[in-house]
């Protein structure tokens, strides 16, 4: 999946950026990409989400979608609630094992969410396939299962919740970093969603930056203070 470093090839892919285009499901109703980003840390888990598109009627919508660690929200600006006065950050806990599931099951994230597991993630052959079975990270009872190509990238990852189930379907590896920044760094170019068997997501990666850069997303204190204590 590229930047190995060393003997030891030990995973240096900290940081992700993407770009893309195709839908995006907004109050179930499917709604064309106009811009779509997803900025991610693995290290210190969490994605920003910032999309815009347009519906069949021809509504505008936008939206900024945010996880890290055990919080969930939306924010109206970038960077919303990190600054007083700047923007307000709307938590949405009930967002947050969704948006975790996704984190951990993307190409680069189920194979970092497996190593992490240790013996408690599992391989097996199934038809011929590898296949790898990992818990989430953060998101408890939440078990994933990828299937590998003969390349060992993920073809596609079943995570199973409860009775809800989410399956995302990957193809078209290549490096997607620009021009003059290729690291053989390798990500999926088409990736579909689907939860329950509706789809919310299809993507076509245009662009990906894997080269570290520098990605934070922390949590704005008003949303620290408004969490229920554990």
């Amino acid at each position: 999946m590229g930047m190995l470093r060393g003997v030891q090839e030990v995973d240096a892919v900290a940081t992700l950026e993407l770009k893309g285009t195709g839908t995006i499901s907004v109050g179930g109703q499917p709604c064309t990409l106009t811009t779509y980003r997803a900025s991610i840390n693995y290290q210190t888990p969490g994605m920003r989400v910032q999309y815009a598109c347009t519906r069949a009627n021809g509504q505008a919508v936008k939206a900024i979608e945010v996880v890290s660690g055990q919080f969930a929200w939306d924010e109206d600006v970038l960077g919303a609630g990190l600054v007083a006065g700047k923007g307000t950050a709307a938590p949405k806990p009930a967002a947050l094992n969704e948006r975790l599931i996704r984190l951990w099951s993307g190409p680069q994230g189920a194979p970092k969410a497996a190593a992490a597991g240790g013996a408690n993630t599992k391989v097996a052959v199934e038809g011929g396939k590898p296949v790898v079975t990992f818990q989430v990270p953060g998101v408890q009872g939440a078990t994933a299962k990828a299937t590998l190509s003969a390349m060992n990238q993920a073809e596609r990852v079943e995570t199973r919740l409860g009775n809800a189930v989410t399956e995302l379907t990957y193809e078209k590896y290549a490096d997607y970093n620009p021009p003059d920044d290729k690291v053989d760094g390798f990500f999926a170019g088409h990736i579909v969603e689907k939860r329950d068997g509706v789809t919310i997501l299809d993507l076509t990666v245009t662009e990906t930056e894997v080269g570290n850069l520098y990605v934070v997303i922390p949590v704005p204190e008003s949303l620290r203070r408004a969490a229920p204590t554990r």
